[in-house]
Parts: structure tokens; sequence; C-alpha cells
């Protein structure tokens, strides 16, 4: 194993997307177009399936250095009330181009930190959501909660509201990783708003684990795990850490370099990890997603409708997923659209009443086809490789698979590409095989974290 992961231990996407979004076409890309794509598949889609919406909030009270995500840090809360304004009136935006009310089937709050927020300001941000549009009936609303600012009042109103999963960033509970990643939090703390949830009645309860950050140790790892144990959520994240210095500037820069698990060792902290969480009754789900049998996501990846999008993953699909706030992304089946990062150009644009879509990416057939190739080898480990051959020659692709072949990562039969047992650990790896864009590029700079 440890040669393997020398050899395959090399920058590589998380494919949230593909294509992943460094390689979106630009010259392409408009905002008319994409209006034009979300319209037609909007029409296409809403009263079969629904739509999906995130919403993202970006502020923080302050900065963990671990953090890849768009944040702004600010103890002032008087940003709260504009911003909320800014995402429905961009919401606003958006109904108008609809000729029906939007049927929501997924609602997810992210950021940065929604916790950051009054209970009042969400619910306020949430009823203007379903003001002018209608509740799926198998409706499922989520939010992610910091341990030390999510209140009672913040869970009962949210629950109230329809909230029925909620996720809690953990990380670690070594006192010396969390002081290096600013990420202070007791696990008592962690333990009574967890219960509280449940308490209260959130059907799923979340919690994110890294491995790979600084001062991490086989021993910690393990710690963090029983605790985590005790409490038992539904599903867990188990993620490697991404080290991005270059793309998050002084962000991931609280650390040296030689602080970090390297390579062999890092992948035993998620061995260890995950042999722990098998023992208390977890099974993966895809990459670095654990759930318990009784868990929404375990069903769905037994029921191979799996999905996985700019949220990560999710027991289904919408064809339609709109991003609103700064830096989200939408995704409409056949074109990509990322809103303004910078949060002042993002309230510039809603107040010249614009769709705040900076950058974007028109998918092409071919897109599409090895798009659905890569989502399934993330979601199910197998994907049928005849459509592939008329984009990859079959001689070709044969070329690029045989390490992954003569490794015993992957079997080909009757085109069928089935991931094996020691091929999941590379999984990345192996979707990169399909990605024409990363294969056919030679970025000057690094532009992802390493695979393993």
């Amino acid at each position: 194993m440890n040669s393997l992961i020398n050899k395959y231990n090399v920058p590589g996407p998380r494919y949230t997307s593909y294509p992943t979004v460094p390689f979106w076409n630009q010259d392409y890309f408009s905002s008319n177009k994409w209006i034009d794509r979300l319209q037609q598949n909007f029409d296409l889609t809403n009263n079969i399936e629904g739509i999906s919406l995130y919403i993202h909030l970006p502020y923080c009270e302050s900065l963990c250095t671990f953090c890849g995500c768009h944040k702004h840090i600010t103890k002032q809360h008087k940003v709260e009330q504009p911003y909320i304004d800014a995402v429905l009136k961009e919401w606003n935006l958006y109904l108008n181009l609809f000729g029906s009310k939007p049927i929501i089937k997924k609602l997810h709050l992210g950021g940065g930190t929604p916790t950051f927020f009054s209970s009042t300001e969400l619910k306020r941000l949430v009823d203007g959501i379903f003001q002018k549009s209608v509740k799926h009936k198998h409706l499922e609303m989520s939010f992610e909660g910091h341990p030390n600012n999510t209140s009672e009042t913040h869970l009962q109103v949210l629950f109230d509201l329809g909230f029925k999963r909620v996720s809690f960033g953990v990380q670690d509970y070594d006192e010396k990783v969390q002081k290096a990643i600013n990420r202070n939090q007791a696990f008592n703390q962690v333990s009574a708003v967890s219960l509280k949830a449940r308490e209260i009645g959130y059907q799923s309860i979340t919690h994110d684990i890294i491995y790979g950050l600084p001062f991490q140790t086989i021993e910690s790892i393990k710690d963090t795990i029983y605790k985590t144990a005790q409490i038992m959520p539904d599903r867990i994240s188990f993620y490697s850490y991404a080290h991005v210095p270059w793309m998050k500037g002084n962000g991931q820069r609280g650390f040296k370099d030689h602080d970090l698990p390297k390579n062999e060792y890092k992948r035993q902290l998620y061995e260890e990890g995950r042999a722990l969480l098998q023992q208390f009754g977890y099974y993966e789900i895809g990459m670095d997603h654990f759930a318990k049998a009784t868990d929404d996501l375990y069903k769905s990846s037994k029921n191979k409708q799996l999905h996985r999008n700019f949220m990560g993953y999710t027991p289904s699909k919408t064809t339609v997923l709109i991003g609103l706030g700064a830096s989200a992304i939408s995704d409409c089946g056949n074109a990509f659209a990322q809103n303004e990062k910078q949060i002042p150009l993002y309230l510039a644009s809603i107040d010249r009443n614009e769709i705040p879509v900076f950058k974007g990416h028109v998918l092409s057939n071919d897109d599409l086809v090895l798009r659905h190739c890569i989502t399934d080898i993330i979601c199910r480990y197998s994907t049928d490789l005849t459509a592939v051959y008329a984009i990859i020659p079959k001689e070709e692709l044969q070329n690029r698979l045989n390490e992954f072949l003569n490794d015993e990562l992957i079997t080909i039969e009757n085109n069928q590409l089935t991931v094996t047992h020691l091929g999941k650990t590379f999984v990345r790896n192996i979707c990169m095989a399909f990605d024409e864009y990363l294969i056919q590029s030679t970025p000057s700079t690094q532009l992802f974290s390493m695979t393993i």
C-alpha cells in the first residue's frame, strides 16, 4: 500500500463538478447563456423533480486556518440584515425568469458560518424564500452550525421552519491541533449541541472530521473517533485536509508545512479512523463519507441513487441547483455559473438588479458524457465505458487505465469498469483518467490539493 500511496499521491480534483472550476470555458460563457440554459431545464424538470437551493452565508467571527471556503471574518453583526436583503433580492431576480413557481426539494444553508446570523434573520431568509415557491412533498432542509455559537434558539427556530438535518464542524478534539487551526471547541460543547438537536427532533446529525491536520497523530485521531462514537451522529464526513495555501493566502499559513502529516502516515490516519468508524457501525459511502444504516445517505447508496454536486454527497439529485449569495455556484444540468466571490461586488450586482454571475461553463455533449462517467465512479464505484469510447478512443483509454488495472485498482469486463476495494483509496486518481481538460492542460501552478 505504501508504494501505491507514493505513486498516486499527486494533485487532483475532488470532482464536485466536471469540468472542474479551473477549466471552465470563460470565452464561450455569458450570463445570457446561463439564463437561457437555466430556463430551459427549469421548465423541463421543475414539475417532475423540483429544484435545489444552496444559500451561502459567508460570515465568520474568527478564522479557522484549515478552511478553504469563501468567507469574510467580522464580529460586526450589522452585516446580517443587508446581506439577507441581498440574497432575497437575488432570489426574486431568479423568480422573474421562471414561468411557474419553483418546487423546492432541497435547501441547504452553508458558509462561512450560517449560525453567525441570528435566528430572527435566518427565519426571515427562509420565510422569504418560500413566500413565492412551493415545498416539495419530500422537502429536505439542512444547515451547517458552529458548535460554539449554535444556540438552542437557532435549533428550535430552524426545526420549526422544517430543517431536519444539521451538520457540525468538529475537525479534531486534540488541543494542540485545535490551537494550530484556530478552532477551539470542547467536546462537551459539541456533545451538548448535538444532543439538544436530537432532543428537539432533528432526524440526521452530521459531524465533520478532518485528517491530515497539523500535529495530528494516530492517537489523536483515535481519540476524536472514540469521542464521536459517544455522540453517535448519523453521518460523518471524514475527509482529507486540502492544503492549498497558494489559493487561500494567509488563511492556511497558521502553521508550518513540516507540521503536517505526510504521505503514508497521513493515509494511516484515515485507515485507522475508518476501521474505528466501521467498528462503531458506520458504512463508507463514496469518498470519505460514512453513515449509519438508518440514514438516508446509506439507503441511497444501497439503492444506487447517491449523487454528488457542489454541496457534496446527497441522497438524490435534482437537475437544477441554484446557488444564492456571494461565491455560490449554480448548476442547471448542462451549465454552471458562479456568483461574484467578493461580498462588495456581489452586493453591487444585486443593487443593479443583475443576477450576480461572474463566470461559468456551458457543457458540451462530450462534457456531459464524461461528467456522467465520473459521477458514476465516485458515487457507485462503477461505470459503463461504451459512451466514453466515442470521446476517448478505446486504445487510448486502455493506455490511461493500464496502471490501475496492473495495480488491481479497477477491473474492466464487457465495457464495465468497476473500482476494487483497494481502488477506493485512489478513486480521485481513477477519475482523472477521464478528465480531458486536466490531461490536455499544462498548468503553470498547482491547482489542486494532493489526492491522498
